[in-house]
């Protein structure tokens, strides 16, 4: 093995080549397979720095991060994954394990054959040649409970993850338990031995243990707290990743089905599990251990009123059983209320353009004001509802306050208990510590309704089938550019036409392919296909001979350009939004994609040029220059196929023409698929297909359809009547379906 490989500049083994060789095969131990062709050293030296390659692999999906290791960090490393190593000459390799016992590193050359075995090198040569630096490359952090079924057990086996931190508050808590139980005992001695006996002596020790207890208790509690903070920051940090993960692993189709307003509100819903998991099970696990506690030292001092107070706690118990199941349901009611108020207003904010234009303010409110009333009316009725077991249970909770102490006064005086005064007030005290956590405890028995609501809703958004795993899964071919539709049908769900029925077509790599046909044809539904939104299809849909379902889903859109009709651009500059998909990738990257969509001079006049900052929804550019800024973020990363969907139809006639102007530019050297209605923009296109009613009717240049296809001709003597050149006035022979071979 070479640790100081020193080719010749320019040599494909040099250092540069060899830091890029060790990622990529950290990469593929892990199944992972970057396109070489995606790394960009942005920071323009001739060795590509750990950051640039922390970014390439981070963008095929790994978990990477760089840092620095020592050689005593390696030793502990074990048996690992591969771990690359950069060396003071710019090159790298490969750490594939550690022998503890005779302390040598194990390590590969990136260059050679996989099947060569690591050379061990000691402490010595490898600090000669080793720059201390490492890239740390696994799999994303995904586990089995990352594809449960999102539920009340999955949300505690997620806390159950924190058994240290769990161990360390159940600890605290219980501590803190068995010091708040000493007091009333403190006050029982001072009663029975200090005021009865005057002992002096006897209250300053029992003052300074009160004080002890007090301050330790405080510091305990402090400690705890604490403590539950930090769990709840965890919880509600891996809560929030997963759900937003889940989130943007689902179908297309659900947002379209779904109204954002109700995935907003269902998703918020997770601050209830959040607030229940931290704050209210932590109670409820603190007044259930102090009810451990209580209750036989209760029992200890008087049984008998120990008997009373564990019947009236029953019957506390069983007022609040009674009422569960009519909360139950008034909970569910509160909940869709709730979603109902929230779908109208994030429509109203999405919508407010053109609310404010048709002046239909007053519709807006008045929708508004119902639904704010109805989930108003249904939050007072189950508030009052709630209040009726709290209202009756309070009379019980009181008499185990309070009125124990009369009872107990009237065994002690009628002499039917051996209970002193000390120890009746320390049962007082006690009892009163015991209605706590038993009313506590029934509060919890109406928020786990809430709780169980909440998960619900949460579970109906994360819950839904994914797309297929975009992370690690399916083929990374080389895409060229060819596409072959065979025999695809197609159907959107509850549809009962087809919209796309055997269809069939072959087109080269590098061909410029327009598709034409009347609305609901199913021109969009074959870029829908293209791009992988819908999978459920028959027949065969390849790029160079791979059945589109087996590629993966990341790598095949990242591998495609696609401008659609109405494009969201992020808050941010023109230059961000231009690179959004490659964030790597340099200013040079972005005039050049912009010169190509024919965006480069309005950008130029704008205040800052490519850091003018957009505002959200683009407000502050017109439609036309929003629409060439996403054919240029489209184009920046050169992709071998590019699909314009109705891309020009917001344009003016001028940028139109600029765009059209430049389509056999940007056509070059790659696969074009442009759908439109305005077939002026087809005539360069080397083959147009025509669809109607999911069908293909005929795929061929312009000049042919015109002559052989009915639907094509009357499409172009609809758009072009001024034109007295174009097309031939007889009747031509019925359009001749051309399959695909």
């Amino acid at each position: 093995m070479r640790l100081h490989p020193a080719p010749a500049p320019g040599d494909e083994e040099g250092p540069s080549h060899t830091r890029v060789l060790a990622a990529l095969a950290a990469a593929r131990y892990h199944g992972f397979e970057p396109d070489p062709d995606d790394f960009h050293n942005t920071a323009g030296s001739e060795v590509p720095s750990p950051a640039d390659l922390v970014e390439w692999l981070r963008e095929a999906g790994l978990w990477v991060r760089a840092t620095r290791m020592s050689w005593h960090q390696l030793m502990k490393l074990g048996d690992t994954s591969p771990v690359v190593l950069f060396f003071t000459d710019g090159s790298a390799g490969l750490l594939t394990g550690v022998d503890a016992v005779e302390r040598v590193a194990l390590i590969k050359d990136p260059r050679g054959r996989e099947s060569d075995l690591p050379v061990p090198v000691d402490e010595l040569r490898l600090s000669e040649v080793w720059t201390g630096e490492v890239l740390l490359v696994r799999k994303p952090r995904e586990t089995v409970e990352d594809q449960d079924h999102f539920d009340i057990f999955w949300v505690i086996r997620l806390i159950l993850n924190e058994r240290k931190l769990l161990r360390d508050i159940a600890i605290a808590s219980m501590v803190t338990s068995i010091l708040g139980i000493i007091p009333p005992f403190l006050v029982m001695s001072v009663v029975d031995q200090v005021v009865t006996y005057g002992n002096m002596n006897t209250l300053t020790l029992l003052a300074l243990i009160w004080v002890a207890i007090m301050a330790y208790e405080t510091l305990l509690e402090y400690a705890r707290v604490d403590m539950v903070t930090l769990l709840a920051g965890r919880i509600d940090t891996r809560l929030n990743l997963h759900v937003f993960n889940r989130m943007l692993g689902l179908k297309l189709s659900y947002f379209e089905q779904h109204p954002a307003g109700e995935i907003h509100h269902r998703i918020n819903q997770l601050y209830l599990v959040r607030n229940f998991f931290t704050g209210r099970m932590f109670e409820l696990v603190i007044d259930a251990f102090m009810l451990l506690v209580l209750i036989p030292i209760l029992f200890f001092l008087s049984s008998s009123l120990a008997f009373v107070a564990m019947g009236t706690a029953l019957v506390m118990a069983l007022i609040v059983i009674a009422f569960m199941p009519a909360l139950r349901r008034i909970t569910g009611q509160v909940v869709r209320a709730e979603t109902r108020k929230s779908t109208h207003m994030v429509e109203n904010i999405h919508g407010i353009r053109t609310i404010k234009s048709l002046a239909i303010e007053p519709q807006s409110r008045a929708e508004w004001d119902l639904r704010v009333a109805d989930a108003a009316d249904w939050r007072i009725q189950s508030g009052r509802l709630g209040n009726w077991p709290r209202t009756l249970v309070m009379p019980f909770e009181r008499f185990i306050q309070r009125g124990l102490i009369f009872l107990g006064a009237y065994w002690l005086l009628s002499g039917t208990t051996t209970l002193d005064m000390g120890g009746l007030i320390a049962f007082m005290l006690l009892g009163a510590r015991l209605a706590q956590p038993l009313v506590s405890m029934s509060k919890v028995v109406q928020d786990q309704e809430e709780l169980r609501f909440a998960i619900g809703e949460v579970g109906l958004v994360v819950n839904n089938p994914p797309e297929t795993d975009a992370a690690s899964g399916g083929l990374r071919p080389k895409i060229e550019g060819e596409i072959i539709f065979d025999k695809v049908t197609f159907s959107y769900p509850g549809q009962m036409t087809p919209a796309l029925q055997d269809v069939s077509f072959t087109v080269p790599a590098g061909t410029m392919l327009g598709i034409v046909g009347k609305s609901g044809s199913g021109k969009s539904t074959v870029a829908r296909l293209l791009q992988g939104i819908n999978r459920d299809y028959s027949g065969f849909v390849r790029f160079d001979g791979n059945d589109l379902r087996e590629i993966n889903l990341r790598y095949l859109r990242r591998s495609l350009g696609v401008v659609l009709q109405d494009n969201f651009l992020f808050r941010g500059t023109v230059r961000d939004n231009i690179i959004a998909g490659r964030p790597g990738l340099t200013l040079e990257d972005a005039v050049r994609a912009a010169r190509l969509a024919g965006a480069e001079e309005f950008i130029e006049r704008m205040p800052a040029g490519y850091e003018t900052f957009l505002q959200e929804g683009s407000t502050n550019i017109s439609g036309g220059q929003r629409q060439r800024l996403a054919i240029a973020r489209a184009l920046v990363t050169d992709p071998r196929l590019l699909i314009l969907d109705e891309a020009t139809s917001a344009l003016d006639p001028e940028s139109e023409a600029l765009v059209n102007a430049n389509l056999l530019r940007i056509g070059k050297g790659r696969t074009m698929v442009l759908i439109t209605h305005r077939l002026s923009s087809l005539t360069d296109c080397d083959l147009i297909i025509v669809m109607d009613q999911g069908k293909l009717l005929d795929i061929a240049p312009h000049r042919v359809l015109l002559e052989r296809c009915t639907i094509y001709r009357q499409l172009w003597l609809q758009q072009n009547r001024h034109l007295d050149s174009h097309g031939p006035r007889h009747a031509a022979p019925a359009p001749v379906p051309i399959e695909a071979d």
